[in-house]
């Protein structure tokens, strides 16, 4: 008995497309995914817009998609301070045993995420802010239009 070969869902077989165009750095797009599946339109437009609402593709412009950016699940992470300056990080299942300069140097190339992190913290504080001062004021000018003289 000759066995069949495997056939892919068609969400798959496209979204694996559009990975592997974008992977190639080629521009992926209707067009594009029907040529390299042999698939029709409409199915590769119908499955686009389920892996759209999905999460898994996101739609650059008109006609233009590149996958979703995934990453695996965040992992605890934790530091110690150890009394002769060892650092041991752990991240995961995973234990670093870091010198004082081999931490100085994480530091340093962690610097910009740590500063990325500061500065989306301020703009949800600032809009935060900003939200609560608009309904403060708005509160202000429905309580003296209501307040007779």
């Amino acid at each position: 008995m000759i066995d069949a070969p495997i056939r892919l869902p068609t969400k798959q077989i496209i979204f694996e497309a559009i990975q592997d165009l974008h992977s190639a750095e080629q521009v992926v797009t209707r067009e594009a995914l029907v040529a390299v599946t042999g698939l029709k339109l409409t199915i590769v437009d119908d499955q686009i817009g389920t892996l759209i609402e999905g999460g898994q593709v996101l739609r650059v412009r008109r006609g233009v998609f590149v996958p979703a950016p995934s990453f695996p699940t965040a992992r605890a992470i934790s530091t110690t301070f150890l009394p002769d300056g060892l650092v041991k990080l752990e991240v995961g299942d995973d234990c670093l045993s870091l010198t004082p300069r081999e931490a100085r140097m994480l530091g340093r190339a962690l610097a910009g995420h740590a500063l990325e992190f500061s500065n989306i913290r301020s703009g949800y504080e600032a809009v935060a802010t900003r939200s609560a001062r608009q309904a403060a004021d708005k509160r202000e000018a429905q309580d003296e239009k209501a307040t007779p003289f």
